[in-house]
């Protein structure tokens, strides 16, 4: 079984998830999305679990950054790919992936729920 975490190494929220995964004993692959990237076909993977509309970080500064025509321009999965092909920081974090199926965001409860601790 291989555990994939997605995110930004700086980002708290990252940092929490992957300090629960280690304390947790939960061995794990880090993958940092600025430096290794992303591609059409991983966020296709993540979208089969995981609405675009919430795999759209709207709440970050990435998002608020945006001109308001970008932002009236993402109204399904294929706009909001292209999005987050274009400017990874929009995708709210961290994105695990465990035995193929994907969840995002942080919280001790959900990590508790996922791996049934």
């Amino acid at each position: 079984m291989t555990i994939t975490l997605y995110g930004i190494p700086n980002c708290d929220t990252v940092k929490k998830a992957r300090t629960w995964l280690s304390n947790n004993g939960t061995d794990f692959v880090f993958h940092d999305f600025k430096k290794d990237g992303i591609n059409a076909d991983l966020i296709k993977t993540w979208l089969r679990d995981v609405p675009w509309d919430v795999l759209v970080n709207r709440k970050g500064t990435t998002w608020r950054k945006l001109p308001d025509e970008r932002k009236a321009e993402i109204t399904d999965a294929a706009s909001a790919t292209a999005l987050m092909l274009e400017s990874p920081s929009i995708i709210k974090r961290p994105v695990l992936v465990k035995d193929k199926k994907s969840s995002v965001g942080f919280s001790d409860e959900l990590y508790q729920q996922i791996f049934q601790k």
